[in-house]
């Protein structure tokens, strides 16, 4: 007990030596105020910074034409070594900010305080009344008070910044700077239809090839903001703002602006052909997206999903089935796992930056998909496979627009793995545009995709933005890489109507080409379309053709890897090769009802794989061509010949014109008759119901 005592004693002595140390301490010493006793020199201090600052401050002739009276707050700080720097400066004109900075930078170096005998820090606050008053002419007793008021802030929480209340007050109504930003307008059929009319016009010297499109690219043509406000519905109610008219949360201030909404695919079916009750979808997101300045933007959305689908969209998803323990890769979406018996879940991730250095270029970096073409397909570079990593450059002079695309993509077959890791393969794409004229828009595509082969990795030759790979691919080897050449056009008839079509060329062989026996080195496909705008003069009735074909083996290689694909998907049709195909599309909307049709009519050349003929007939493009079955009298739709035909029908409501959120109904008739009943050709006769609600982002396409 009694060295208990002891032991309290002694440390109830040190705890209060202690705080008589922590008292001690002793104030910077201005140059002139050495000689002063410590308890004067803080006072001395004082009266030699205010004679500095009313003998060296110059009032701008801002604040003298305006006849200002106030004040400038300071915050500054004497380090170790005895340097004076300024932390923070408030006042109402810069120019009094810039002249006080000014000031203290000529401030001399001082001695330096210390606290426990040691050199330390040393924060003050300081108050510079406007006009300035000279320091002589006021007592003492009220310099400190009222003329340059400057003391010790031994308590950093004593002198609090506004800069934080500063950034606050600099939020104000958001101004839709979306609409005139560099960010992407998220690519739908549906509602590009709403501007394709305007873009087109005769004289325009816009580019309709490349998408998405940027806000900015389109606002030149078309008013969004105009398109919201007539939509605009409901009460002022903060409720009923959010559900019909604006984004859930949007923040504009000083340089920046963001919005953020939830994202839904909320759907429940019933496929009349499948074995199970009924098909739902459950996709519950975040899409954020927002500026800052006037030069860089982002955008970021994430989706976690659980769905089953009609049979034969199920059936399809398993056949696309990646290396490992997951069933099955969702078409468009990507590998998902089981969820329940019967059922998938697939987590999405979608986000790019948008930088703008010069109005001629923009730049972005990120994970998502791109498209070129002017039809409903692609037969040079589509968004049905997954979401990929990209770098694409836009530039944009006189009547051309140049597009570099490269991209990063994997093959995700078991024979392709390495370890159990997914094979990585990239595609380098330039696309040229050029206006010739009003009417007539030309544009010229290559591509080329190679491996790692050799540990080459990303190869710099195709960092070249100067259009030709294939002389490239032929100096590094032949099978290096696989090249595809193409070219587009469109020609706008009039107002009302354009004409456009795509031509792939995966292979030339000239003396094949003109021998006329149908060798199976014509590897080519070809797209013709029209697009018929106000259709019978019926405003917004949009009315399109298309026709579809694609030799076999187009979009394959000898080698097994170098296919155009990505995730088991093609990367541009996605029927792959050994098809035609035609399709009539109706799209109408008014005000915020909408309503499409599409019909199409198709024939696709599959492999038999039964055991007894397992030659492929071109329209596998994953498989090598050296498995092929003939060398000549290749022709559209051989192998086992399926015909294809399915009707869409969907029709719905927009909720909220700014989100797309829409409540939708759809109905797919699905008829697929083969010549041979096989794992990849079933025949099936499919009736499929839909109801829900959608936040319309991305293409949905379920006519494989």
């Amino acid at each position: 007990m009694k060295n208990c005592f002891l032991f309290l004693f002694l440390f109830s002595f040190g705890l209060i030596s202690a705080q008589e140390i922590s008292n001690y301490e002793k104030s910077p010493i201005f140059p002139d105020c050495e000689s002063q006793p410590i308890e004067a020199l803080k006072a001395c201090f004082n009266n030699k910074i205010n004679a500095h600052i009313y003998t060296t401050f110059e009032v701008p002739q801002i604040v003298l034409d305006e006849s200002y009276s106030g004040e400038i707050k300071v915050l500054f700080e004497i380090d170790k070594e005895g340097q004076i720097s300024v932390i923070y400066i408030d006042a109402i004109y810069d120019e009094l900010k810039d002249e006080t900075k000014r000031v203290f930078e000529a401030l001399p170096k001082v001695i330096p305080g210390t606290y426990n005998g040691k050199p330390t820090f040393f924060q003050y606050s300081l108050g510079i009344n406007i006009p300035l008053i000279d320091p002589t002419e006021i007592q003492t007793e009220k310099r400190v008070q009222s003329v340059f008021d400057i003391k010790a802030t031994t308590d950093l929480n004593a002198d609090v910044s506004n800069e934080y209340d500063r950034v606050n007050d600099s939020i104000v109504k958001y101004q839709k700077l979306e609409y005139t930003s560099q960010l992407n307008i998220p690519f739908t059929h549906n509602y590009y239809a709403r501007f394709d009319q305007q873009m087109n016009g005769l004289g325009t010297n816009s580019h309709t090839a490349v998408k998405p499109y940027m806000y900015d690219d389109v606002s030149v043509y078309y008013d969004f903001k105009a398109e919201k406000e007539a939509l605009v519905k409901g009460s002022d109610t903060w409720w009923s703002r959010k559900l019909w008219n604006e984004h859930l949360a949007e923040v504009q201030g000083e340089n920046y602006w963001f919005t953020v909404d939830p994202v839904f695919d909320l759907q429940v079916g019933k496929d009349t052909e499948a074995d199970f009750s009924t098909t739902f979808n459950n996709t519950r997101g975040l899409y954020i997206q927002g500026g800052l300045g006037k030069k860089f933007n982002f955008s970021a959305s994430v989706y976690e999903s659980q769905g089953r689908f009609a049979q034969y969209f199920n059936d399809y998803a398993e056949s696309l089935k990646a290396f490992g323990p997951d069933p099955a890769i969702i078409p468009g979406r990507g590998i998902a796992k089981r969820f329940g018996d019967d059922a998938y879940d697939y987590p999405v991730a979608e986000a790019y930056l948008s930088y703008t250095p010069a109005a001629f270029l923009n730049v972005q970096f990120g994970h998502g998909k791109n498209f070129i073409g002017d039809g409903y397909r692609s037969l040079l570079q589509s968004d049905v496979a997954s979401p990929y990593p990209f770098l694409k450059l836009n530039t944009k002079f006189w009547k051309i627009k140049y597009t570099n695309t490269w991209m990063w993509l994997r093959d995700v077959r078991p024979e392709v793995t390495e370890d159990g890791a997914f094979l990585t393969k990239y595609i380098a794409n330039h696309y040229l545009s050029w206006n010739v004229s009003k009417r007539l828009n030309i544009g010229l595509f290559e591509s080329v995709m190679w491996t790692n082969s050799n540990d080459r990795g990303f190869d710099i030759n195709y960092l070249n933005p100067v259009i030709f790979y294939r002389a490239i691919e032929f100096a590094t080897g032949p099978d290096a890489g696989n090249a595809i050449i193409g070219a587009s056009a469109k020609y706008k008839w009039n107002n009302k109507v354009n004409l456009y079509g795509q031509f792939i060329l995966d292979e030339f062989s000239l003396s094949d080409i003109t021998g006329g026996n149908k060798s199976w080195k014509n590897k080519f496909g070809y797209q013709v379309g029209v697009k018929y705008f106000d259709a019978f003069k019926v405003d917004n009735l949009l009315l399109q053709l298309e026709y579809n074909r694609v030799r076999p083996f187009t979009y394959s290689h000898n080698t097994i890897v170098l296919n155009y694909a990505h995730n088991n998907q093609p990367m541009a049709h996605l029927w792959g090769a050994n098809f035609s195909e035609a399709i009539v599309i109706g799209r109408y909307n008014y005000k915020r009802w909408f309503s499409d049709a599409k019909l199409i009519f198709g024939k696709r050349g599959f492999d038999f794989n039964d055991g007894e003929d397992n030659l492929n007939y071109g329209g596998n493009i994953f498989r090598s061509e050296n498995d092929r079955n003939a060398s000549t009298g290749i022709t559209v739709g051989q192998g086992n010949t399926t015909n294809v035909f399915q009707a869409d029908v969907q029709a719905g409501y927009i909720i909220n014109p700014v989100t797309n959120l829409r409540l939708f109904t759809n109905i797919t008739y699905r008829n697929y008759n083969p010549q041979a009943d096989t794992a990849a050709a079933l025949k099936s006769n499919t009736a499929w119901f839909t109801v829900g609600v959608r936040t319309d982002l991305f293409n949905w396409y379920n006519d494989f």
